[in-house]
């Protein structure tokens, strides 16, 4: 620690120590640290953290507050509104300075921009940081003084100034807390674990927490990456990063994938095809940033006004099915079902999930987003946006509408020995592979062999493949016309 006074250091979806500009500042600013976590969902407007994302939250900060006891403070947790903690805090503490990193979701936008000025007016000095993204949103345009909106030419220019990116900060060794007696909530107290516990499956899946990022970006370097080109669509293998939930809660910082990336690429040259495809996975992350960032009407409005018109069914009973895993489509299915037992999704299913909802079912895309904001660990507001509408067909560098995902070939390609099938549907597991995917085409001998009874056992498809896609199509057509 260095300089002078005690600086609050205002944790949010931050919650790590190394590679922390707010807290790397404070050391160097101020001679002692006041760490703070203030639980605000309200101010994240209809966008409050569903009960998967609590559930993370909750491990995380017991996570973030071991980590900083271990160095000599502990977590200072507060609920209510922000500005009125970080005040009462700076009081309790003696504080002259707040350091935070920057949010990107527009409500959380417009409620700094009233703090900052709040803090200032109060006397307190306070600076706030990017530690979620390599590049700010605003610091990325087009040649015409633009916002992207197709991502091959963003990502484009994102990666010719990688290299201008400061490489990740270590975390801080020891650090000095306030001197000064500080009152602080009991994590329990913000109430985020479910009442009735139905998160077995997720403590089974997860360990949240700087340290778990850390472990799963090293287990994913040392085996996954080399074969992330063409396993990265898979949702039998384990071939994928798993590290969303990581970056959401910033357990982990992109510029620390890269680095970690390009240090194995130092001593494995032969993997880089698949390493770069990983970082422009990276990439989409930063792309959903800069859409919400540009376009905050997005989390509820189709970007695409078009939409605005689109004649969706709201069909109450089709969308519940597709909620419980009940759809009659194993490949969606079998998703639905993961994520309601993990809180997570493989993305090749949550695109197969999506296409069936939003085109087949013609179901609202928010309705989609929705239920993933409230079931996903994941659940981040940019990329939940960009996803649903990529997939409907009404966003940014969307998916065209004629590409409806047909989820027998999917899982045909994607789970070619149907092992993601079988682990998820086990009323289906029987079956043979040829008619796993569609046991709606088997013969009746096969389906008794297998002991599947369609319709009882598992249901048959909610709809027609072939005749809801025409009927999307045809619903399409009809907005067709300029784009708003």
């Amino acid at each position: 620690m260095s300089g002078h006074g005690t600086a609050i250091v205002w944790f949010r979806r931050d919650l790590r120590l190394a590679d922390n500009p707010a807290l790397a500042a404070a050391c160097e600013r101020s001679e002692r640290v006041a760490a703070l976590y203030v639980h605000a969902p309200q101010e994240d407007d209809e966008w409050a953290p569903g009960a998967a994302s609590r559930w993370w939250l909750h491990r995380s900060l017991a996570s973030l507050d071991a980590s900083l006891r271990a160095r000599g403070v502990s977590l200072c947790i507060r609920a209510g509104g922000s500005l009125d903690a970080l005040l009462a805090v700076a009081r309790e503490s003696g504080a002259d300075s707040v350091y935070w990193n920057r949010l990107y979701e527009p409500a959380r936008i417009a409620h700094d921009a009233r703090i900052k000025v709040a803090l200032r007016e109060a006397g307190l000095l306070c600076e706030s940081f990017n530690s979620a993204l390599f590049l700010e949103p605003w610091q990325v345009e087009t040649t015409t003084g633009q916002p992207y909106r197709v991502y091959t030419p963003f990502w484009r220019a994102c990666a010719a100034r990688l290299s201008t990116v400061p490489p990740p900060l270590p975390a801080p060794a020891t650090l000095e807390g306030a001197g000064r007696p500080v009152a602080s909530l009991a994590l329990e107290q913000l109430g985020l674990l479910p009442s009735i516990r139905w998160d077995a499956g997720l403590e089974a899946a997860w360990t949240p927490g700087e340290a778990g990022a850390l472990d799963r970006l090293e287990g994913f370097v040392e085996d996954g990456v080399a074969r992330y080109g063409e396993g990265r669509n898979r949702p039998d293998l384990r071939d994928t990063s798993r590290l969303s939930p990581h970056l959401h809660f910033g357990e982990i910082g992109p510029r620390q994938c890269h680095a970690v990336v390009q240090s194995m690429l130092a001593e494995q040259p032969g993997v880089r095809a698949s390493a770069e495809g990983f970082v422009r996975q990276l990439g989409w992350r930063e792309f959903a940033h800069h859409l919400l960032y540009h376009y905050p009407q997005t989390p509820t409005a189709s970007l695409d006004a078009r939409f605005e018109r689109f004649p969706w069914v709201e069909d109450e009973a089709w969308l519940e099915a597709w909620r419980r895993g009940r759809t009659g489509y194993p490949i969606v299915d079998a998703g639905m079902r993961e994520l309601w037992t993990t809180g997570w999704m493989h993305n090749r299913v949550r695109m197969v999930a999506a296409s069936l909802l939003t085109k087949n079912l013609r179901q609202p895309w928010l309705e989609g987003a929705r239920w993933f904001w409230d079931t996903l660990v994941d659940a981040d507001l940019a990329n939940n946006t960009l996803g649903w509408q990529w997939t409907a067909g009404c966003g940014a560098d969307a998916a065209p509408y004629f590409r409806i995902l047909n989820p027998a070939l999917q899982a045909e390609r994607f789970d070619p020995e149907r092992r993601y099938l079988r682990r998820w549907l086990p009323e289906l597991a029987r079956l043979p592979d040829a008619w796993l995917h569609r046991p709606w085409e088997a013969p009746e001998h096969v389906l008794r062999a297998a002991g599947v009874k369609l319709g009882r056992s598992y249901p048959r498809p909610v709809v027609d493949f072939r005749e809801s896609r025409a009927a999307a199509l045809a619903a399409h057509a009809a907005i067709k016309g300029p784009a708003g």
